[in-house]
């Protein structure tokens, strides 16, 4: 029996697939190849088209004898989603829903789905914790508190059983630097900052350094991507293994300033971040840190990169990719 990930060619997806098949899986991807690279995981089976193709979706399953689902795929521009909600509403809901349906009418009932901290909104506190309030600030966060309900309800319905992971902050590479970030148009701290060190941007903008934190600026919670892609496995293996449906943070449960991972690239380069201070964004919380204490003790998930081993593994993908795939 296959695993099928949609949206294995983006970021996220490819290192996950990396990740599975060391672990001997049989990994079948499904990619529009929108925004993923098919160079990321040119070693895999690939299936180019859309999660909405109902009659291609049920051929995949039936072809590779798919019997659990990892989902990626997704717009996840905070920006874009503000400006243009029918996308994502389209994109990110409607087309996740004929997935779903697709999947049950060929009876695979284990899905893990790709969620962000971006459901939470502006939290009152941190650690932001599973059963803190949901309310999110931007259109892309409310699709992906809109797919979590749909699960819930399935699951009610039709037996579906979904871990849903709310990711916080995703960054670094593969540490072979051969797959990493490359995004078009790029809107993570981390890469950006790269581009300016290789000429590919003048200067970082920092927004806003008057926020109620140790140097004024933001501080967000930075996770590996491989960690993350642990975490997944360990999501499907559950599931395997008969587990409740259940949502999870992803987090290191640590937070860095913007200044700080300025200062760690520095550190790691030895290069000079060229920035600038700018006026605040609208709807940038302060402080986004992480609770994982329910996948550590539930899923036995141990985060093992730092923010150095980030930055070190990012670089070392840009430096070797300056123009991504």
């Amino acid at each position: 029996m296959s695993i099928l990930v949609t949206g294995g060619a983006g970021y996220i997806g490819s290192h996950t697939v990396k990740e599975l098949v060391n672990q001997g899986k049989d990994v079948i991807v499904l990619d529009n190849l929108q925004k993923g690279h098919k160079k990321a995981i040119d070693y895999v089976n690939f299936i180019k088209g859309d999660i909405s193709d109902e009659n291609l979706v049920s051929k995949v399953i039936k072809e590779y004898h798919i019997d659990r689902v990892i989902h990626f795929a997704a717009d996840s521009l905070v920006g874009e989603s503000m400006i243009d909600p029918s996308k994502y509403y389209n994109n990110n809901v409607i087309k996740t829903i004929k997935l779903l349906d697709t999947m049950i009418q060929n009876h695979v009932k284990k899905i893990v789905f790709s969620s962000t901290a971006a459901t939470y909104g502006e939290p009152k506190e941190v650690p932001i914790k599973e059963d803190f309030e949901t309310n999110p600030t931007n259109v892309y966060g409310k699709t992906k508190l809109m797919i979590e309900s749909i699960l819930k309800d399935y699951d009610m319905a039709y037996g579906l059983k979904y871990i849903s992971l709310r990711y916080f902050n995703a960054a670094g590479a593969y540490e072979s630097g051969e797959i990493g970030e490359d995004h078009n148009p790029e809107t993570h701290l981390i890469p950006i900052i790269m581009q300016v060190l290789l000429g590919k941007r003048d200067k970082i903008y920092i927004y806003g350094d008057d926020y109620d934190t140790v140097d004024g600026t933001c501080i967000r919670d930075y996770i590996h991507v491989t960690d993350l892609s642990n975490a997944h496995i360990l999501a499907l293996k559950a599931l395997e293994n008969g587990s409740d449906s259940s949502i999870y943070n992803l987090g290191c449960g640590e937070g860095y300033s913007v200044k700080e991972v300025m200062h760690t690239v520095e550190k790691v380069t030895g290069l000079k971040v060229n920035r600038e201070m700018a006026q605040r964004r609208a709807g940038d919380p302060a402080k986004l840190i992480a609770s994982s204490q329910k996948i550590k003790k539930e899923l036995g998930w141990n985060p093992k990169y730092s923010l150095y081993d980030i930055i070190k593994t990012a670089w070392k993908w840009h430096k070797n990719h300056p123009n991504g795939y």
